[in-house]
């Protein structure tokens, strides 16, 4: 809800989220899709879910404010971008994910895989299956995150209401 959540750490969040898909410039420079450093690479790895979350924290959650929650705050930022590399092993297009590299860079897919991939590049914009690809992200992504926000609102709302009234335990 508004004023629940700093402004630093929901753009962080944002942040996280988009961050893995970097990796795309790659193919300007010449980084073929199944390298290391290529396209669902290392940059959707956990290793990165926690090197980004980690250095993320130190550096912009530093100060004295943050002391008591920083441990949530790279949890938080972990899941985040651990996220992204989760949904994309959802897609049914693409090479996979390389969740372990750098130690192992075999690529996974998950064996639920309802979303379909979206077209890399410019090209993307003028998709003719655009609006079917959009649709398909609400319905398993979009959706559940949602729903699962919202159940988390309300429980955390019934947990403080429970906490109010005497005699409560």
């Amino acid at each position: 809800s508004p004023g629940k959540i700093h402004p630093r750490l929901l753009a962080a969040g944002v942040v996280g989220s988009l961050i893995p898909d970097a990796d795309v410039f790659g193919f300007e420079l010449g980084i073929p899709y199944d390298h290391l450093f290529g396209h669902r690479g290392i940059s959707h790895s956990l290793l990165f879910a926690v090197l980004f979350s980690l250095s993320t924290t130190l550096v912009f959650f530093r100060n004295a404010r943050w002391a008591m929650i920083r441990g949530r705050i790279v949890v938080f930022l972990f899941l985040i971008t651990a996220s992204h590399g989760l949904f994309d092993a959802m897609t049914n297009g693409g090479l996979g994910v390389a969740f372990f590299a750098p130690i192992d860079d075999t690529r996974y897919f998950l064996p639920f895989r309802p979303i379909q991939v979206s077209p890399i590049g410019p090209s993307a914009l003028i998709n003719p299956g655009l609006v079917s690809i959009l649709f398909g992200e609400i319905i398993w992504i979009w959706f559940p995150c949602v729903a699962i926000a919202a159940a988390t609102y309300l429980a955390l709302r019934w947990m403080e209401r429970r906490r109010s009234v005497p005699g409560a335990a």
